[in-house]
């Protein structure tokens, strides 16, 4: 706050060109303008009525309070002024010792200000208390409960994992997929967990299914192929039976396979469903713990890793997943993204019910920040003091001045007012004193 040495006026620096300025500035200088305006014109009014009042009185005794008021808060307004306009520059440009305050103290100022925020707000106390306070997972739980949340959640999921997906090479993508999955299957042994799902088949004779449907299909079979058996029969016969014999052997066969299968798919007990039995379990356990059908299996494993349709179906993988990326990326398919949401929203409503597990979340989230603040908070200091210490003495005292500078402008308010105040009381007294 520069003053003019004849009307004692306030103008503000102009700031040097190429500085950005907040959006704000410009109604702070504003209001800065106003109140050193208003400031200032309480002190000129100060003055012409002190001008007034000291030519009057010897024809006016009682001006006398008036001229002492007036002089009083010249005083004091004037005092004021120099000691607001020291903090941010020289007043009146004069080489006053100790004014331009910020100006030469910038770096300290700076260090002062990062070692109280690093020490002060940044300690692991502080932040816990406040992140504590904050009650994180109660809030993140309601927020993601709500429902227009949670979807909006599963759509930018869902868009930013399309857009992932379209922008991955094809090539590789489908060498990733076929990799990934050979890669698994080469590490599983498969016979013993084929031995395991087929032990699963066969609680409560479920398995006995398999032979109904079994039997299922060789009766259709039969039935189908009715005629070309028949014709087989007459061409494996020998030339010299009688056709008819050949006919009632076929219908004898018919009559026999058709005969065996209804009574097996009658009779639980039937032999050959016990023999089917001994052979399933057999089969079953050699899966589990025969060397030989395990080292056989996992030839088979590999003969079928090896072949062509595992690289049409890696390729058919990827090609699905890129019209369904692309559909995302396009559209955000709501009803696709629905399940996702759901699952969003109701982690949400399951941290909402669990106390335990939002203090368990709670105390995560808060040592983890204050751990990491802690761990880095003199960088934080550092920033601060660097900041500052980069700024140009000038700018820096016009930031600080458009920051605070408009709250200064009381102090020389209250110095005219009260130092007025204060010389009407030692007037007043001098002139009861001095009447004793």
């Amino acid at each position: 706050m520069t003053t003019t040495a004849p009307a004692l006026k306030d103008q503000p620096r102009p700031v040097p060109s190429g500085t950005l300025l907040p959006r704000d500035d410009a109604a702070r200088r504003a209001e800065l303008k106003v109140m050193k305006r208003v400031a200032t014109g309480l002190l000129v009014v100060a003055f012409l009525v002190f001008v007034a009042a000291r030519l009057l009185e010897p024809r006016y005794p009682w001006l006398g309070f008036v001229r002492a008021t007036a002089e009083a808060s010249l005083v004091g307004g004037l005092a004021d002024w120099f000691a607001v306009t020291a903090l941010f520059r020289k007043p009146l440009g004069l080489p006053i010792p100790h004014t331009a305050i910020i100006q030469t103290q910038k770096d300290r100022i700076g260090h002062v200000l990062a070692n109280f925020v690093q020490n002060h707000f940044l300690s692991r106390d502080a932040l816990t208390n406040k992140l504590r306070s904050m009650h994180l997972s109660e809030r993140v739980a309601r927020w993601l409960s709500d429902p227009e949340h949670s979807t909006s959640i599963a759509r930018h999921l869902a868009v930013g994992v399309a857009q992932a997906v379209q922008t991955l090479p094809e090539a590789d993508a489908r060498d990733l997929i076929r990799e990934s999955a050979m890669a698994r299957l080469q590490a599983l042994q498969l016979a013993p967990v084929l031995g395991n799902l087929l032990s699963a088949v066969a609680t409560d004779d479920r398995h006995q299914a398999l032979l109904d449907e079994a039997l299922g299909l060789v009766r259709d079979a039969l039935q189908t192929n009715r005629e070309d058996l028949r014709q087989k029969i007459r061409e494996e016969s020998p030339w010299w039976l009688p056709g008819i014999i050949d006919d009632e052997f076929h219908r004898r066969i018919m009559e026999a396979a058709h005969r065996l299968i209804e009574e097996v798919a009658a009779d639980r007990d039937h032999p050959l469903r016990l023999k089917f039995d001994v052979a399933f379990r057999d089969f079953v356990d050699r899966l589990k713990h025969s060397p030989k059908v395990i080292a056989r299996t996992e030839e088979l494993k590999e003969d079928l890793l090896g072949h062509p349709v595992v690289e049409e179906f890696a390729a058919t993988l990827w090609d699905r997943a890129r019209t369904a990326a692309a559909r995302f990326s396009s559209q955000g398919d709501g009803a696709a993204i629905q399940p996702l949401a759901r699952g969003i929203s109701a982690l949400g409503d399951s941290l909402l019910e669990n106390d335990q597990r939002r203090a368990e979340l709670d105390d995560f989230v808060t040592d983890f920040i204050a751990a990491l603040v802690e761990q880095h908070r003199h960088e934080v200091g550092d920033l601060i003091s660097q900041t500052v210490r980069r700024w140009d003495p000038e700018i820096a005292a016009q930031r600080i001045e458009l920051a605070v500078g408009r709250d200064l402008q009381f102090i020389r308010l209250n110095g005219t007012l009260v130092g007025g105040l204060a010389g009407l009381v030692i007037y007043t007294v001098s002139k009861l004193v001095g009447g004793f």
